[in-house]
């Protein structure tokens, strides 16, 4: 299945919630989303049941890849039992998971042995102040480190750390990151200040570009460039020459990776996304509850993927968007 750039389906996020237990300020802001701010209510978020056959429909088209996300995914009572539905699905062959990790300790062995193979754990600075004030409630670096453990207790191999890294806040956070992971069996990424939704600021002014942390990490310790995993990888890898780990760095902002993009986004109300920087969505909860068919929801998606012409990152700088679609309702 290929849109109209040529670019293949492959990969779905599933949002499950639009809530979550922090509130970094590049995605849910403490002054948008206080106390008194409308969640959506339980009936309007997709159900498990809805999630499977949604993902069944996708994977049907090509998809097999499925990535679970929120808001905080793992403020979704029931979890592991979604991952074990999805995990038996013919077709899929990775299941993995964003998350801040401050839930990990209680779910990740039961997330592992349900079928999750791999967790992606937010962590955007090592000193609590930088750390407390970026995650908007003041939560220490020691619970996000405390959730990594028991990831890798737990048994995944594989554990990314994203970090994102915003220019006049946590720009000295780099080499302490850099430093702090290296030499372990996870994977550092850093990811360049993005604009996406309404509520964060953005400003270019405040985008460090891969390319000066590459730099400042390579005067300390040299790399060199891996090869991709696969088409269509965001993150480029680097890997220390004295073989102590790997490094990656997503640069949406100045090194566009539209051109190879195959991901879709389901929010958890059922909207479809064929873009993080979407501006509205296409509800596919609605003909699921009046009972269109399998086949009739395929044919739905076929034509909106075959129709897509999205590349906002490489049309940022002449075609800016207002009123995108919130990081909260889509898991980035």
């Amino acid at each position: 299945m290929l849109d109209s750039l040529g670019r293949p389906l492959r990969d779905l996020r599933i949002s499950v919630t639009d809530r979550c237990n922090m509130r970094c300020a590049y995605c849910m802001p403490r002054e948008i989303f206080g106390p008194d701010y409308a969640f959506l209510p339980q009936s309007e978020l997709l159900s498990f049941d809805e999630i499977e056959r949604v993902a069944r429909i996708f994977v049907q088209m090509g998809v097999s890849k499925l990535r679970i996300t929120g808001g905080e995914p793992l403020v979704r009572k029931g979890l592991p039992d979604l991952i074990a539905r999805l995990s038996s699905l013919d077709g899929v062959e990775d299941i993995a998971l964003t998350t801040n990790g401050l839930l990990l300790p209680q779910l990740a062995q039961p997330l592992k042995e349900a079928g999750l193979r791999r967790v992606t754990i937010s962590l955007d600075a090592l000193d609590d102040a930088t750390f407390g004030r970026m995650n908007g409630l003041g939560i220490k670096v020691e619970r996000v480190l405390r959730g990594i453990d028991a990831a890798h207790e737990a048994g995944f191999e594989l554990i990314k750390i994203n970090s994102v890294i915003k220019k006049s806040e946590n720009a000295h956070a780099v080499m302490d990151l850099a430093e702090h992971f290296r030499g372990t069996p996870h994977t550092l990424r850093f990811i360049e200040f993005m604009d996406v939704g309404n509520h964060n600021q953005w400003d270019m002014k405040d985008v460090l570009p891969s390319r000066e942390i590459l730099a400042m990490i390579q005067a300390n310790h040299p790399l060199e460039p891996v090869n991709p995993n696969y088409k269509g990888e965001v993150a480029r890898r680097y890997r220390y020459l004295d073989g102590q780990g790997e490094i990656g760095f997503i640069s949406s902002v100045t090194d566009a990776f539209c051109g190879t993009c195959s991901r879709a986004r389901i929010s958890s109300d059922g909207q479809i996304y064929t873009c993080l920087f979407g501006t509205f969505g296409y509800d596919l909860r609605a003909p699921l509850r009046a009972g269109e068919t399998d086949e009739q929801l395929l044919d739905r998606v076929a034509k909106l993927w075959s129709l897509r012409t999205d590349r906002y990152s490489e049309e940022r700088a002449v075609r800016p968007r207002d009123n995108k679609i919130e990081m909260s309702r889509i898991g980035g």
